[in-house]
């Protein structure tokens, strides 16, 4: 997916519910670096935007039927809108202070900032998750030293989310 995709998308979710400004977590937040020449194609594969809406975070739910997977906006478009809760990623104190905007009149996404955004990644494990975090190091988007300082400031799911999060952060370098 690239800036212009996800902004049609949320675009479309405007239209819909009427909210105009969007968080955007997960891989495409990435996107919110739309000022990078290159963003590595690991980061940003993902054909569905993970984000709430600003505002009234349950609100972006009514749009699943009409934006989310199997939807007839996913069947046209091959994309599809994610709803997610607010409370779903395990992030760094500060996060919100630090969204990225994005503005493409009449929708902003507010994009995680990229080591909020890989600490989250780590927290979770996947092994495309962590292609992501490699992506991002070796684009220089992400920083190991950043990524080090932001997990001291995580509050954790459990120790062993906490355990399993430093493990990988380690393994990177």
């Amino acid at each position: 997916m690239n800036v212009d995709t996800l902004m049609r998308l949320l675009a479309s979710a405007q239209q819909l519910c009427g909210h105009r400004d969007y968080v955007v977590i997960g891989s495409l937040s990435v996107l919110g670096m739309a000022q990078v020449e290159a963003i590595p194609l690991d980061m940003t594969l993902s054909i569905d935007a993970d984000c709430y809406t600003l505002v009234d975070p349950p609100r972006v739910f009514d749009l699943s039927s009409q934006l989310g997977e199997g939807s007839p906006y996913h069947r046209d478009h091959g994309v599809y809108l994610n709803p997610v809760s607010p409370h779903l990623p395990t992030l760094p104190q500060g996060w919100a202070q630090r969204l990225i905007p994005l503005h493409q009149p009449p929708v902003t996404a507010h994009c995680l900032e990229p080591n909020d955004a890989a600490i989250s990644k780590l927290a979770r494990g996947e092994p495309r998750d962590l292609r992501w975090v490699r992506a991002g190091l070796q684009a220089h988007l992400v920083s190991l030293p950043v990524l080090r300082l932001r997990a001291r400031q995580t509050t954790f799911l459990d120790d062993a989310e906490q355990q399993a999060t430093l493990q990988r952060l380690a393994a990177l370098g």
